[in-house]
C-alpha cells in the first residue's frame, strides 16, 4: 500500500502509556473473560462490556519504539484517507461527512461503551463515534491470524469505519433497537447484515481511494481478502474449538466476508452494498 507521505489525521487521540486499574462493574474480571471469548468467537465486545467505575488513570513510563511510532503514522494516514474518500462520496449524495476520532491504547481503555482490553481487538464504539485500537492488534492479525500485510491493517480499519457509517446513516441504531424484540439467533443473523455490509463499505472506500490516490500496489486485495478469510467466524470457531455453529455467527463466514469486501470493491457504489435485502449473503 503507498501510504508514506500521506496526509496526516487531526482525528488521532493518543493514549498510549495511560493505564487504567479499577474494578469493572458487574463482574471485574469475568467481564473481560467473556468480552475476550466474545472476540473470538467474533461478538461486537461494544454489547458486553460494562461501564467501570471508579478506575484510575495512571501515566506511565512507555516510550513507542521506532516501529511502534511507524505504525501509529501508518494509522493515522489510513485514517485521514479514509476521511477523505467518504467527505467526497457523502458530498455526492449532499450530505456532509462527520469525522470520527480513532484512540490508539495500550492495555485497557474505557470508551462510551464500557472498559476493554487489548485482547477484544479494534472496535467502534456508537455512544461516542470513536474507533479503538491497541496497535499490538496488528502484531496479532499477523502472527495469530496467518494475515500480514499492511493493506490487511488497512481494511481492519476500513471496516471499523465502516460502523460508523452505519452509525450516520442510522443503519446501526436500527438495528440495536431490534435487539430486545428478536431471539438471540434471530439477532445474531441481523448482525451477521451488519457486519458485513461493513465489510462491503471497507471495499467501496478502497475503490474510490485507489481512483482518487492510487494507494493500491500489487498483492494488496489479495492481503484484504486473506484478512477476511481469517476473520471469519467459521474460521474463528473451529480454531478456537474444533467445530462452528452457524445460528452463533454474528459477523458473518469467511466466504461471505471475501465475497461482500470484493462487492464494495467492485462496484464502488453503497447502494450494492444492502446486504438487509440481500437474499443471499
Amino acid at each position: 500500500m503507498r501510504w508514506k507521505g500521506g496526509r496526516k489525521s487531526s482525528n488521532i487521540d493518543d493514549r498510549r502509556g495511560i493505564r487504567l486499574s479499577g474494578k469493572a462493574k458487574g463482574g471485574g474480571i469475568g467481564v473481560i473473560v467473556l468480552a475476550l471469548i466474545a472476540m473470538y468467537f467474533g461478538v461486537d465486545p461494544s454489547f458486553l462490556l460494562q461501564q467501570q467505575r471508579g478506575s484510575t488513570a495512571t501515566e506511565s513510563s512507555y516510550t513507542p519504539t521506532a516501529a511502534e511510532n511507524e505504525q501509529a503514522e501508518f494509522v493515522s494516514v489510513v485514517l485521514a484517507d479514509t476521511e477523505d474518500t467518504w467527505r467526497a462520496i457523502f458530498k455526492g449524495y449532499d450530505s456532509t461527512y462527520r469525522e470520527p476520532q480513532l484512540v490508539l491504547f495500550t492495555g485497557s481503555v474505557e470508551s462510551a461503551c464500557g472498559f476493554a482490553q487489548a485482547a477484544m481487538g479494534p472496535f467502534y464504539c456508537p455512544g461516542d463515534q470513536k474507533v479503538y485500537i491497541d496497535l499490538s492488534f496488528f502484531q496479532d492479525l499477523k502472527n495469530s491470524l496467518d494475515a500480514p500485510g499492511d493493506f490487511a491493517q488497512a481494511y481492519v480499519i476500513a471496516h471499523e469505519i465502516g460502523h460508523h457509517i452505519q452509525k450516520l446513516t442510522g443503519i446501526s441504531d436500527q438495528v440495536h433497537a431490534k435487539r430486545q424484540e428478536l431471539s438471540k439467533t434471530q439477532y445474531n443473523r441481523l448482525s451477521v447484515r451488519l457486519e458485513l455490509q461493513a465489510d462491503c463499505y471497507a471495499g467501496v472506500w478502497a475503490h474510490h481511494a485507489d481512483k482518487m490516490r492510487h494507494i493500491l500496489e500489487p498483492g494488496d486485495i489479495e492481503e484484504a481478502l486473506n484478512a477476511a478469510t481469517m476473520i471469519g467466524d467459521d474460521r474463528l470457531q473451529q480454531q478456537a474449538r474444533g467445530y462452528i455453529t452457524p445460528d452463533s455467527f454474528t459477523h458473518g463466514s469467511s466466504a461471505q466476508r471475501v465475497r461482500w469486501f470484493k462487492q464494495g470493491f467492485g462496484s464502488g457504489n453503497l447502494e450494492t452494498c444492502d446486504t438487509f435485502i440481500s437474499k443471499t449473503l
